[in-house]
């Protein structure tokens, strides 16, 4: 990719995975996208370390990366590189832009974060639109409950209509309509 180039949103998006029920980016995809290698990259983490704590960055188990790579359609544990690869969160991914110092990693680390963002936007709006529909489900369901109650006692009067004692005055065949 060339200095001034943009990265698309997509590329981006596809390199953020879910893990230990956090949102993270693993370090061979961060080296390719801030324009490092992989090795050098580690090495500033190394270096720095005090500046990623464990909500920032964590290192991926054996199992973990198995799984990445079943779940993931990374090809192999090879393509990870050869040692256990780090897997960074939001935060983590800003702070990497700021070991990194170069004007690459820092235009990619706020586009990194600007997606961030808007999937927690998206996310957020998913659950006030779930909680919205349970609470119309919940008032439907009631309703139902009712209108079938009311066809009940609908259908009950109209079968007992028949057996009802008539209500009002008596007449002979014999008045006179006047």
């Amino acid at each position: 990719m060339k200095k001034g180039s943009i990265i698309p949103g997509e590329a981006i998006l596809s390199k953020i995975y879910l893990l230990r029920e956090n949102k993270v980016m693993l370090d061979k995809d961060l080296a390719v996208l801030y324009g490092v290698e992989s090795r050098r990259l580690r090495e500033q983490v190394k270096r720095n370390i005090g500046r990623f704590p464990k909500h920032f960055m964590v290192q991926l188990t054996a199992k973990e990366v198995r799984f990445m790579v079943s779940q993931n359609a990374i090809p192999s544990v090879q393509s990870l590189g050869g040692s256990m690869p780090y897997a960074f969160t939001e935060h983590g991914v800003l702070m990497l832009a700021n070991v990194l110092k170069n004007d690459r990693a820092i235009r990619v680390s706020v586009k990194i974060i600007e997606i961030f963002v808007k999937m927690r936007e998206v996310i957020t709006s998913h659950k006030e639109l779930l909680s919205k529909i349970e609470e119309i489900d919940k008032k439907v369901s009631n309703q139902d409950q009712k209108v079938e109650l009311l066809f009940k006692y609908v259908k009950n009067f109209m079968q007992n209509e028949d057996e009802r004692p008539k209500i009002g005055y008596k007449t002979t065949g014999k008045t006179k309509v006047l």
